[in-house]
Order: C-alpha cells, then sequence, then structure tokens
C-alpha cells in the first residue's frame, strides 16, 4: 500500500497548524513549526490570495494528513457519510474517529496516530477479545479494547500503568488492566481539531 514517507512536521508547516504528527515532541519546544511556521519551500514566505478551492482543498489536506489517509482512504469516508442519516461533514468525522488506530490514540496507547497505526498492524490489540490488526477496522459503541495478553510484557505498554492521559469522553480506558471501552460513538464536540468540515463537502459537491 502506498504511504507517505517524507518528514511529518513539513506537513504541519504546510498546513500552517500542528496537526499532532510526532506525539510528545509536538508539544515540545522542538517543534519545528513553533520555530519557523512559513510553508516549506522557496516561495513559502511569498503571499498569495487564497481562493475558494485553495481554502477547500488546505482543509482536506489537513484532515487526511492528521488521520495518516491518502486521497482514495478519504474519499471513501465521505461516500460513506453521504449514505449515513444526519450532517454529511460531521457523520464523516464521527467514522475518522472510529477507526481502531485512532481509537487507540485517543486511548492513549499510542502517543501519535502513527504509532497507534503501527501498534495495531503489529497485531498487538484485541477488540471485544479478538486479535484485529487492520487500522481502519471501525469500532462500534460498547466495543472493548485492549492490548493482548502476550503483548503487555513489552516496556512501552507496561509504562502506561504509570501515564495519566486525559480521554474525551466517548472512550474510557484502565491503565492498570490495559482495557478500553468505547462508551459511545464520537459526536462532533468530542473532535478536538480546528476543522471547517463544510469546505471538504463544498469540495467534493462539486
Amino acid at each position: 500500500m502506498a504511504k507517505y514517507t517524507g518528514a511529518d512536521c513539513r506537513l504541519c508547516r504546510r498546513e500552517g497548524c500542528k496537526l499532532f504528527l510526532k506525539g510528545e515532541r509536538c508539544l515540545s519546544s522542538k517543534c519545528p513549526i513553533e520555530k519557523k511556521a512559513a510553508v516549506p519551500g522557496v516561495h513559502g514566505q511569498a503571499r498569495k490570495k487564497a481562493t475558494e478551492y485553495s481554502l477547500q482543498l488546505r482543509e482536506k489536506q489537513k484532515v487526511k494528513r492528521s488521520y495518516g489517509l491518502l486521497e482514495k482512504q478519504f474519499k471513501k469516508y465521505y461516500d460513506m457519510a453521504s449514505t449515513m442519516k444526519g450532517i454529511v461533514g460531521e457523520n464523516m468525522l464521527s467514522l475518522l474517529e472510529r477507526r481502531l488506530d485512532n481509537v487507540v490514540y485517543r486511548m492513549g496507547i499510542g502517543s501519535s496516530r502513527a504509532e497507534s497505526r503501527q501498534i495495531v498492524n503489529h497485531g498487538h490489540i484485541t477488540v471485544n477479545g479478538k486479535s484485529v490488526n487492520i487500522p481502519s477496522y471501525l469500532v462500534k459503541a460498547g466495543d472493548v479494547i485492549a492490548i493482548k495478553e502476550n503483548s503487555q510484557e513489552i516496556e512501552a505498554f507496561k509504562a502506561l500503568k504509570d501515564l495519566k492521559v486525559v480521554l474525551p469522553k466517548w472512550v474510557e480506558f484502565d491503565s492498570k488492566a490495559l482495557v478500553g471501552k468505547v462508551v459511545a460513538l464520537p459526536q462532533r464536540d468530542d473532535i478536538d481539531l480546528n476543522i471547517k468540515e463544510h469546505l471538504i463537502i463544498e469540495l467534493y459537491s462539486k
């Protein structure tokens, strides 16, 4: 499968905001966007008048990059959201939040979505007692997410037992037992990213 292999911090600079792609580094003074917020490239300092299309495109790219998706994957969530009842933009964001790699990140098991995706890929996560190694797996309300028993002795997971994480209200995680639960489906108010989803819907609706 194709994937982005360039510098993550370059993506944050391109979108003009922190996408939290590097875990704790994004919260420290080492974050490159704190030192050099200009768009990458020799023309990064140039001022350009933003068009309607460019605003829509940048919003789409920001969300895609935050969740670590490529265009084909991202468009799939828009298509799914379009067939659901309710507001398309909110449905799409809820689907993105329900991805297993994102849930693992939200529970604090991984420090970033990229690390959480790797944890899932390597088979360390179970859903309702069954091993799931598909990052795009969509969780449901009531699903129990846990670190596989034979993986719990890995140092990175043992360290979670002393970690304090602020959780969104739709998930819970017992750091001692290394077991979490999806208590409800994520709502628009639960998503802390600064996203103007209506711009993405306008772009795809053309």
